[in-house]
């Protein structure tokens, strides 16, 4: 399950510029990867997680401005299609990065016990 933010932030003042940095700066502590300027995107573990997720970016939400969400499962991101450019291949961005994290819980656990 992958969600995916996407936003068109006004920046004429200075105070609107705050929030766009603001919110940009949240949006990657909460782990989210730039696909496109103004397009960003995270692997989740299910869709309850995501919506955990899109809960959370709604306590962040800048004043004005267009902020949208999408929940796509795997499948559906891996049809999409590149009109032009290339994929990037980060392992950042992939589902693959979940499972060894889990592994290496589960080993960090194991060890401590």
């Amino acid at each position: 399950m992958r969600l995916m933010i996407m936003f068109d932030l006004p920046v004429d003042t200075a105070s609107e510029r705050r929030e766009y940095r603001q919110f940009r700066k949240r949006l990657i502590n909460e782990g989210f990867l730039m696909i496109q300027y103004s397009i960003y995107e995270r692997v989740c573990v299910s869709r309850k997680t995501a919506t955990f997720l899109e809960n959370r970016i709604k306590s962040f939400l800048p004043t004005s401005g267009v902020v949208q969400s999408l929940m796509v499962t795997e499948k559906q991101y891996n049809d999409m299609h590149f009109l032009v450019g290339n994929p990037v291949d980060d392992v950042r961005n992939s589902s693959d990065r979940t499972v060894i994290l889990c592994f290496y819980l589960i080993y960090l656990i194991k060890r401590w016990l």
